[in-house]
C-alpha cells in the first residue's frame, strides 16, 4: 500500500552571506517545508507509517493529542482531509473562543476538537483513557502526541536518505529543531548504517526542559538497538522562555533572515533553530571548515503571522 499523500523532492538551498565566507562555513537548508502544501516538513514523515497502518487496519477515523499550539494537530487535520478520514484532536486545556490560529486551521479542515483538563491530559497514554475516548468518539486509530511513536521514528529515518553533502572531507553538521526528539532519533537511526566519520547531529530544543529531549532521543535509540550511531547533542539554551515563546530579539532575527534568504521562519521551531546556528557561527563555536545542513521542518508556516505569544 502506498502513502496516500504525495510529496515533491526537497531542494537543498545554499545560503550566501559575507559572515559565512569570513568564517569559512557553508550553510545549506533542506527545504522539507516545501514537500507538500499542507502536510509538510517532518510531520509528513512522522505520519507516513501511521497513516499506512491505519489504512491496513481499516480505520476511517484518526484521533491524536496536542496542546493549544500543536502543529502536529494541524498536520493530522490536513492529512485527514486529504485522505478522506475523520479526525479528532484532544487538546490540553480549555478550548477558548475564538480559537487561536493553530486550532482554527485544524477546525477548518474538519477536525473535531475536545478540550480536557491538564490532569486528564496526563492520562493520555493510559489504556483506560483511550477506552473512554473510544466510548465518546467511536473506534479510531490513535496517534500519540507529536506523532512520536515507533512508526513516527521509522518514517523519520527516511529523512537521512535526502541529505546530500558536498564532496570533501570537511566537518559536517546536521541541525534541526526538536520538540519531542522523535525526528532526531529517526534521523540518527537513518545514518546509523553508514556513519560519516565527520558528522555531528545537533538538535535545538524548543522547550524549557533541560535534559528532557536528550532522554527522549536516547530512549528511541535504545529501542532501535543500534550498533553504531553518529555523534549527536541537544542544545537546551535556545528556547526563548519555552514552547511557543519568543521575544523581540528572535522576531527581529527572523525578519532579517527571511528577507535576506527568502526562507519563511516561525517563532516556535525554525526561528529558534536558525538563531542558534547564526549565534554559533558568528561566535566561532561552529568551527571554520564546517558544512552545515539545516532541516527546515516547517513548523507553523501556514499560520505564522498569527502567532503572537
Amino acid at each position: 500500500m502506498s502513502m496516500p499523500l504525495e510529496i515533491d523532492p526537497p531542494r537543498l538551498q545554499r545560503l550566501t552571506a559575507s559572515y559565512l565566507d569570513q568564517r569559512d562555513v557553508r550553510l545549506s537548508v533542506l527545504r522539507l517545508d516545501e514537500i507538500n502544501p499542507l502536510v509538510f516538513g517532518n510531520k509528513w514523515f512522522k505520519l507516513k507509517y501511521n497513516l499506512l497502518t491505519s489504512q491496513e487496519q481499516g480505520f476511517s477515523r484518526l484521533l491524536s493529542f496536542g496542546g493549544a499550539y500543536s502543529n502536529h494537530l494541524m498536520a493530522v487535520a490536513a492529512a485527514g482531509q486529504q485522505c478522506g478520514l475523520e479526525t479528532i484532536g484532544v487538546v490540553r486545556g480549555e478550548l477558548v473562543q475564538p480559537l487561536n490560529p493553530v486550532l482554527q486551521f485544524a477546525a477548518d479542515r474538519g477536525m473535531k476538537l475536545q478540550g480536557i483538563s491538564r490532569s486528564q491530559y496526563r492520562q493520555k497514554d493510559s489504556p483506560e483513557f483511550h477506552e473512554a475516548l473510544r466510548s465518546r468518539w467511536g473506534d479510531c486509530y490513535l496517534i500519540p502526541e507529536g506523532g512520536s511513536n515507533t512508526l513516527g521514528v521509522k518514517g523519520c529515518r527516511e529523512i537521512a536518505s535526502l541529505v546530500c553533502w558536498e564532496l570533501g572531507a570537511r566537518q559536517r553538521l546536521l541541525a534541526m529543531a526538536c520538540g519531542t526528539g522523535a525526528t532526531m532519533a529517526g534521523v540518527i537511526q537513518g545514518f546509523s548504517a553508514n556513519v560519516a566519520n565527520r558528522l555531528e547531529i545537533l538538535g535545538v530544543s524548543v522547550l524549557k526542559a533541560p535534559g528532557y529531549l536528550s532522554g527522549n532521543v536516547s530512549h528511541w535509540l535504545d529501542a532501535g538497538k543500534l550498533t553504531t550511531e553518529p555523534s549527536w547533542r541537544i542544545d537546551d539554551d535556545s528556547h526563548f522562555g519555552g514552547y511557543a515563546r519568543s521575544n523581540p530579539v528572535l522576531k527581529r532575527f527572523m525578519s532579517v533572515f527571511s528577507e535576506a534568504h527568502g526562507i519563511p521562519l516561525e517563532p516556535v521551531y525554525t526561528g529558534k533553530l536558525f538563531w542558534r546556528l547564526d549565534q554559533d557561527i558568528r561566535s566561532g563555536r561552529i568551527a571554520p571548515g564546517t558544512d552545515i545542513i539545516a532541516l527546515h521542518t516547517g513548523g507553523y508556516i501556514p499560520v505564522a503571522g498569527g502567532l503572537t505569544r
